[in-house]
């Protein structure tokens, strides 16, 4: 469908939320404006009409062209619609069920409909007062209880008026099962009217050309014993015909003993289908059977009970010209039966079917049927009553979520938007903004998009069949506890409960302080990771050698339990190798001697700082490590938005719909606790909280005090009080001695320099 023309001349208001600029849709002439709104600016294009939290039967209203989903177009003609009909729009803001027909505007054509249906409602209803509800409107039933005609074609017996022709109808409704009027009861249509009128004439001619039965009251049942043996025996004439013709072959036509021979050493009585596929009677070439003589036990029965039915007590044999005639006797009486017509008025018996006909009120019922069918269009809008309070109770609100996403940043918690199914229980958390998935296929690819940590959940409850897949966004707190697998508690909309187990998690920052701990997180993680695998890893490898030694030491003992050989003590000896140990115990020193190492080297540049540059090298170092991880955690948490979930679930989301971080505060909630001194029964037993305190301060104390009478702390000005680390230096002349060559003597002279 085309977009409608718009006009710029309508004045809208404008609001900033969500991180968008959005329209205000705050008054009734708002909503007869929306045709003049500018379709880029509505926040969404189109919705399902399913797994909403609105009522489904007012959205497949607003469907105007029925295609499934809830378009531009189809909000822009439900408001035209609905605010043609009242006087004041203002009225749709207030979302009630109920309204007073004297608000709905006559002068507009669709208002007048309304107004007169509404009016015929109350008064088929008794009701007082010109105020109508969707529950008075929900019992079409009670409706038009009282109405003898109601436009949807069906009547029922208390449409007429005459004993005869309700008689008439209620024959009519039990001959052809009839059809539920809009009042409750079960009718009859005109194409029933007809259905019965022709079952009666049919009827009736049918009897009236009944053919005698040859055996009286016994011809049915001679009839379908004969249809049962007539194979048989007529299978015997030609056995015995054939054994006339080649006296050689008798045997082979007759019962052979070796049939019998077969299944005889079995229970007989589970073999009657062998039993009756053997001849009727003992072929003899002789072409008749002899009534004196035994036939197959399997068709003995019914055979005896047609010869006392139709054969001469005084005949010894029956012939194929006997058996022929018995058929020709009852074939009138088998195709007048065959061509039964009208059965459906049989249980009326033939005195009621000629009494109907004789009244002939066929074409009183059928106009009876038509003045009904003329009220179709009052009927029609009675519904149209149904629909406008539907629409008058649901279209503001469905606009707040569709024009604009209002509902959703509400700052009453209580108030939901129409995609927000219910609050998930988890980790002393309510995880409020949760939703139904759809497509989980189209989640897999779409989630990580919104950049929100999301927890997929699979909920079961005892008192709904099957189950139902939610997604919930966990926007505060620490996500250590969470994992696949991990059990939790859905409340839906409606407060039912559901067990939620998680199936899947969409790892994304929760918040910049998470973001700072998490590289230590996945550290830890890691290193305990590694450190599992490679004990797992050598603990399955000296498992799997000592087994295979310990499994090849019996195999090296002489029998005779002798001492063993210097061979075998050497294997057996290899179970534990000390040199094996001793390498190993060397590596683990060295490691150890690296580690400490690194260790003193690191100490010692820390002692020859200042004491405000190490806080500087630590937060220097914090900053290197979780950096990275809070800017990318703010960039993150500033583009969160729900429009790659609401796309997932078959959304059309024109305008981004983003998360900040004061929003998503308030879409969890978090367990808070008063400040309370409360005592633990089963808390460890020891000293009192403050003396365990006096004791580690002074324990500080004390160190720090042995730190600086060590003169370990004069790196950061604070020297030693102790005279051994303050002695005075005493600076010392060198003196040299010079030699002195004399010719006559040697003097040696002492001169100080």
């Amino acid at each position: 469908m085309a977009l409608l023309d718009n006009n710029k001349g309508y004045k809208w208001n404008f609001e900033n939320i969500g991180g968008t600029t959005r329209v205000k849709i705050t008054t009734g002439e708002d909503l007869m404006h929306l045709a003049e709104l500018d379709p880029k600016m509505w926040t969404v294009l189109s919705c399902p009409l399913k797994g909403l939290e609105i009522d489904e039967k007012s959205l497949s209203f607003m469907d105007c062209d029925g295609d499934g989903k809830l378009r531009v177009n189809d909000v822009i003609c439900t408001s035209k619609w609905v605010t043609g009909a009242l006087k004041d729009a203002d009225l749709l803001l207030e979302g009630k069920d109920s309204i007073d027909i004297e608000n709905i505007n006559r002068e507009d054509a669709c208002g007048s409909k309304l107004y007169a249906a509404a009016k015929q409602v109350l008064m088929n209803l008794g009701k007082e007062g010109t105020v109508i509800s969707l529950t008075d409107i929900a019992d079409s039933s009670a409706i038009f209880a009282k109405t003898r005609f109601n436009g949807d074609g069906v009547i029922i017996e208390a449409s007429a008026e005459g004993a005869e022709d309700k008689a008439a109808i209620a024959a009519a409704v039990a001959v052809t099962g009839g059809t539920l009027d809009r009042s409750g009861v079960q009718g009859v249509t005109a194409a029933q009217v007809e259905e019965f009128y022709k079952a009666l004439a049919d009827y009736a001619a049918w009897k009236e050309a009944e053919v005698e039965a040859p055996y009286g009251d016994q011809t049915d049942k001679a009839i379908e014993l004969y249809n049962a043996l007539d194979a048989k025996v007529k299978d015997f004439f030609v056995r015995s015909r054939l054994a006339a013709f080649s006296p050689d072959s008798t045997s082979s036509l007759d019962v052979q003993t070796a049939q019998i021979q077969a299944i005889s050493a079995e229970n007989l009585t589970g073999k009657t289908a062998d039993i009756a596929a053997y001849p009727i009677a003992r072929v003899d070439g002789k072409d008749r059977i002899d009534l004196s003589a035994p036939v197959n036990p399997a068709w003995a029965a019914q055979f005896e009970a047609l010869r006392k039915i139709a054969v001469d007590p005084e005949a010894e044999v029956l012939t194929e010209d006997d058996w022929n005639a018995i058929g020709a006797r009852f074939a009138a009486y088998s195709a007048w039966k065959s061509a039964k017509a009208g059965a459906g008025v049989e249980a009326l018996g033939l005195d009621a079917v000629k009494n109907f006909i004789a009244q002939d009120r066929k074409a009183a019922i059928l106009d009876l049927v038509a003045q009904d069918a003329a009220l179709s269009e009052e009927a029609a809008n009675i519904a149209m009553v149904d629909k406008f309070l539907h629409v008058f109770r649901d279209f503001y609100r469905l606009v707040r979520n569709f024009v604009t996403f209002h509902d959703f940043y509400d700052k009453k918690k209580e108030t939901l938007a129409i995609f927000q199914s219910g609050v998930l229980m988890i980790d002393q958390r309510a995880c409020r903004f949760c939703m139904n998935v759809a497509d989980m296929a189209k989640h897999n690819s779409m989630a990580a998009s919104s950049g929100m940590y999301l927890v997929y959940c699979d909920c079961t409850t005892k008192t709904v069949a099957g189950k139902i897949q939610i997604v919930a966004a966990v926007t505060v707190g620490e996500v250590g506890d969470l994992m696949v697998g991990k059990n939790a508690i859905y409340y839906d909309n409606k407060g039912l409960e559901w067990d939620a187990v998680i199936t899947k998690i969409v790892d994304n920052p929760i918040s910049i302080a998470q973001a700072f701990w998490s590289p230590y997180r996945r550290m830890a993680t890691a290193v305990e990771n590694l450190i599992s695998k490679n004990a797992a890893d050598k603990d399955a490898k000296i498992m799997k050698e000592a087994t295979t030694k310990i499994n090849a030491a019996p195999s090296s003992i002489p029998s005779g339990g002798t001492a063993l050989s210097p061979e075998t003590d050497k294997k057996m000896g290899e179970a534990f190798d000390i040199g094996k140990f001793a390498g190993i115990f060397a590596a683990l020193g060295m490691a150890v001697g690296m580690i400490g190492s690194a260790l003193v080297s690191l100490a010692k540049g820390i002692v020859a700082l200042k004491w405000w540059q190490v806080i500087m090298a630590f937060v220097g170092v914090m900053l290197v490590i979780s950096g990275p991880a809070m800017v990318m955690a703010w960039l993150k948490l500033r583009r969160r938005n729900i429009a790659p979930l609401l796309n997932a679930n078959g959304w059309a989301i024109n305008v981004s719909s983003k998360i900040s971080i004061l929003f998503g505060e308030t879409l969890t909630d978090i367990a808070k606790y008063p400040k309370l001194k409360l005592k633990d029964p089963y808390a460890r037993k020891g000293l009192a909280p403050w003396k365990k305190w006096v004791i580690s301060l002074s324990a500080v104390v004390v160190v720090a005090a042995g730190l600086w009478l060590g003169n370990l702390l004069s790196w950061a000005g604070l020297p030693s009080p102790l005279p051994w680390f303050n002695k005075t230096e005493v600076v010392v002349d060198e003196v040299v001695v010079e030699e002195v060559a004399v010719t006559d003597s040697t003097v040696v002279t002492e001169q100080a320099l």
